[in-house]
């Protein structure tokens, strides 16, 4: 086994490891498949258990009883059986039933709901609980996991970076009827030093982006990735088996298979996008120093400009998530320009704000100087001198 270094359990310890996930997808065989899912049922059922015992001694006290653990559940009449499950997994249901009714009454989030088969995310999370026993761990393609007599089979598409250790897997089961397994390991914290650090203005590689649709983005450079629009072109096969769908009986043999496949539809769409933005995204870290863009609120644009479809299917906050967590590893610089920067209304070359231009205008056309360019073109290069003076203020600051 390898070295096993100290988990999140403080902030100097939290601050000397770092977290990396892989997700892999798997093969269990019939059996395994058949516990997998009693786990997941398992930790629905407990969540739900908690849930509605919380809810009764809130509404009726106006506060809650402190929240049982699984321990405590086991004990009950008629809830033995928990007793067979991963106790891991029942822990994970408890520390996140916890998170949620600390985030409700902070305000933060909204009430806790409960968890209906068939429409939550079927999934559980287990946990590495000693080194020394091995109740969790990868051996080439095979992974073992806690309650589990065989090793599981994985497609391990890529490598793992040696010397960590797998402190937890999280079991998915998608509606398409696949299993994939995030695998996360903990890594001693690597210092990565900043790209830009000690290099002047015009050493600088910068680039910014520009939220285009219904393309993802336009750069100062003028290019426009091809973007594949995955959900744009199977949305009509989808609609199609939708429509069949609508006219059988439910919940018969026959809508269950043709909601399987709307899944592996849905699925399509959802891997294309992630695959496409995943590439795009590390192109970016590894070739520029600062990579400039807008701090956008997508639920506004979705609701307040009828692009709900479009937005969504464009993938901007994922591919922004991306570009945060790659910089760190890659030492490159995010930076965010203030949504209300007037990007698309100002000039590149003499800096003067159009007011007056709407938002079917194509073509920026300076009143004052005659400079002409395509709308995300500039503000592109607007967000990237933007990003670069946001920069340059901070390290003389």
């Amino acid at each position: 086994m390898p070295k096993r270094f100290p988990g999140q359990r403080g902030k100097e310890k939290a601050d000397a490891v770092e977290q990396v996930a892989y997700r892999f997808e798997g093969f269990p065989d019939t059996e395994q498949e058949c516990l997998l899912r009693q786990y997941i049922g398992a930790a629905r059922f407990l969540w739900n258990r908690m849930l509605d015992d919380w809810k009764s001694s809130y509404e009726e006290k106006g506060q809650s009883d402190p929240i049982k653990t699984p321990a405590e559940y086991k004990k009950e009449p008629g809830l033995k059986w928990l007793r067979d499950m991963d106790s891991l997994c029942l822990c994970n249901v408890q520390m996140r039933f916890i998170s949620a009714v600390n985030d409700f009454l902070s305000g933060k989030k909204g009430y806790p709901q409960f968890k209906k088969k068939h429409v939550c995310r079927d999934s559980y999370t287990t946990n590495l609980s000693n080194a020394k026993k091995e109740n969790l761990y990868l051996e080439g393609c095979m992974l073992k996991l806690p309650k589990v007599k065989e090793p599981v089979k994985l497609r391990v598409h890529r490598k793992i970076r040696a010397g960590g250790l797998l402190k937890s897997c999280t079991v998915t089961h998608e509606p398409n009827g696949k299993w994939y397994f995030s695998l996360v390991f903990e890594y001693p914290k690597k210092s990565v030093g900043k790209k830009a650090a000690h290099k002047t203005e015009v050493q600088l590689q910068a680039i910014g982006l520009d939220m285009s649709l219904p393309e993802l983005y336009a750069d100062s450079n003028g290019d426009i990735p091809s973007y594949p629009k995955p959900y744009r072109n199977i949305e009509k096969r989808i609609a199609r088996e939708q429509r069949r769908l609508s006219r059988m009986k439910k919940d018969s043999n026959n809508s269950q298979k043709r909601l399987v496949k709307i899944a592996k539809l849905h699925a399509k769409a959802k891997h294309q996008r992630a695959d496409f933005l995943h590439k795009l995204s590390y192109r970016l870290v590894t070739d520029y120093d600062l990579v400039c863009i807008e701090d956008l609120d997508l639920s506004a644009i979705k609701k307040a400009l009828s692009f709900g479809k479009s937005v969504s299917d464009n993938g901007w906050g994922m591919f922004t998530d991306m570009l945060d967590y790659k910089a760190g590893w890659y030492g490159c610089v995010i930076i965010r320009i203030d949504k209300w920067f007037p990007s698309s209304k100002k000039c590149s070359v003499c800096g003067h704000v159009y007011k007056e231009l709407k938002l079917s205008d194509r073509q920026y056309i300076c009143p004052e100087c005659g400079n002409v360019m395509g709308r995300d073109h500039q503000a592109a290069i607007n967000i990237r001198n933007e990003g670069m003076r946001v920069y340059l203020d901070s390290l003389s600051a």
